[in-house]
């Protein structure tokens, strides 16, 4: 794994908080912990984590806001929100404000350790890729940065919406199936589902289509997966 990875966990349950310490401690990663919003966001500036965790529904301000900052500091660091919500609303909303993927409460140890490797499998991956660009309509995507351009403004990328861009392009005009989606970019001991998927196809159209109700590039075949025209 190269060096320690360095994981923060903004939770306010101690009891959740200590369970996924030892749990990453045992893995061979380095844990720290933040138990409001406020201190979550000053240690995310303080250590430089690799990789954060966070609680929704926090004393102070909310994950949402959280994420929000932890976004405006740094552009590239996962987030990985957990709901008790689960709710699409919810989910949506923290995607929204930049997180990279999620899990709703209660979930598995198991699980979301496999999903923090996921991420940093995907870390891994991008950092080797040869730069590529992928157009998408009048948009362009570098995919190493994950930047669009949409009508000469940036726009900041998570990291499955690009991994999943990235695969529509590799075979692009030709319907990709969501179960093979999950497989290529989750691996299935991450145990994700196929509404993990529709919720990153809608956050790509709200980024990269004019009008995300009527989508033009990336398109929806029924019975079949989506495709990138």
């Amino acid at each position: 794994m190269g060096e320690m990875k360095r994981i923060l966990i903004i939770e306010d349950e101690q009891d959740i908080v200590l369970g996924l310490k030892d749990a990453f401690a045992f893995e061979g990663y380095e844990v720290g912990s933040a138990a409001t919003g406020e201190e979550g966001v000053a240690l995310a500036t303080e250590t430089a984590p690799d990789l954060v965790i966070l609680d929704l529904m926090l004393p102070g301000i909310n994950g949402y806001q959280v994420c929000d900052r932890i976004r405006r500091l740094d552009r590239a660091l996962p987030i990985l929100i957990l709901s008790a919500r689960s709710q699409e609303s919810d989910i949506i909303r923290g995607l929204e404000a930049g997180a990279d993927d999620y899990m709703t409460k209660p979930f598995s140890v198991g699980e979301l350790l496999a999903r923090v490797r996921t991420v940093f499998r995907r870390v891994e991956a991008f950092s080797r890729r040869t730069s590529k660009i992928v157009t998408v309509g009048d948009a362009r995507v570098d995919v190493d940065a994950r930047t669009a351009t949409v009508d000469g403004s940036a726009v900041d990328l998570g990291f499955y919406e690009t991994a999943i861009l990235a695969l529509l392009d590799e075979r692009r005009g030709v319907p990709v199936s969501r179960d093979e989606i999950l497989d290529n970019i989750w691996g299935l001991d991450a145990n994700p589902t196929n509404r993990t998927v529709d919720n990153f196809i809608l956050k790509l159209r709200r980024k990269l289509e004019g009008n995300p109700a009527k989508p033009k590039h990336i398109l929806t075949v029924y019975g079949q997966g989506y495709k990138l025209a």
